[in-house]
């Protein structure tokens, strides 16, 4: 089984989690909000907002929470009307990378975006210029445990994933973006704890990076293209030795 593991994004953001988790809820809350306004707030027949109620889940966001958004995009026809958009570009290196916003004003965005990877190191590209390079796919990281690489494989396909990459004392699972909510559900009832569970952008190959200064650039470019409100998820193509991370936490 192949694929990009998503292990190093998951350690580089780990102890900035908490710090962060304000702002992670007011992103996933809009992503709530403006599926129950496209389709309404049963979560039986909205799809879509099952996926974003999924999601907020995975990532511990209180119930309230949830269910105030819900009822926000759904009971309001009027403000709120958000626009999903994705940006792409090159982070140094020539690394690849998308940026997936959620805005209500693409005047305000658009330039940001591209202000910031100016002053990132980076470029903005044209539309299509890097999205080839990746695919779209259902996304879970998980505790690896007292499992062994082979028996969370077994696991995982018998849940119906298609890939897995073991990175430590973690596992990320790829399965088809169609498939993101049997496939929770399968990983779940295996007892697997799932540390997040996404669909996104998936890269087909991975640039090595050379140098520490391009790798602190790069990952710096991502944390100051995530503080933007607008933005919902960054990819990136980039392989980062994990060694290099951790010693940019300590």
């Amino acid at each position: 089984m192949a694929g990009h593991s998503h292990s190093a994004n998951i350690k580089h953001r780990k102890n900035a989690v908490d710090a962060k988790r304000s702002k992670i809820f007011s992103k996933l809350a809009r992503h709530i909000i403006s599926a129950a306004k496209q389709g309404g707030g049963d979560l039986e027949t909205n799809l879509k907002l099952r996926y974003a109620v999924e999601k907020a889940r995975a990532a511990n966001m209180p119930k309230d929470n949830i269910e105030r958004a819900v009822k926000r995009g759904s009971g309001s026809k009027d403000g709120d009307d958000f626009e999903e958009l994705m940006y792409e570009g090159y982070a140094p290196g020539g690394v690849a990378m998308l940026v997936c916003c959620l805005t209500d004003n693409r005047r305000r965005t658009a330039p940001e975006v591209k202000y910031t990877f100016e002053h990132g190191s980076g470029n903005m590209g044209a539309t299509g210029s890097v999205a080839f390079m990746f695919d779209f796919r259902s996304i879970f990281v998980v505790e690896l445990g007292e499992s062994d690489e082979d028996s969370l494989m077994e696991v995982a396909l018998e849940a119906g994933a298609e890939d897995l990459v073991v990175e430590g004392d973690v596992a990320t699972i790829y399965g088809g973006a169609t498939e993101f909510l049997p496939l929770k559900q399968a990983l779940e009832e295996k007892g697997l704890s799932i540390l997040s569970a996404e669909t996104g952008y998936v890269p087909q190959n991975s640039v090595k990076v050379e140098s520490k200064e391009d790798a602190t650039k790069i990952l710096k470019l991502i944390d100051l293209l995530e503080e933007n409100d607008d933005v919902q998820n960054v990819y990136a193509n980039y392989d980062i030795p994990s060694e290099w991370i951790d010693e940019f936490q300590a």
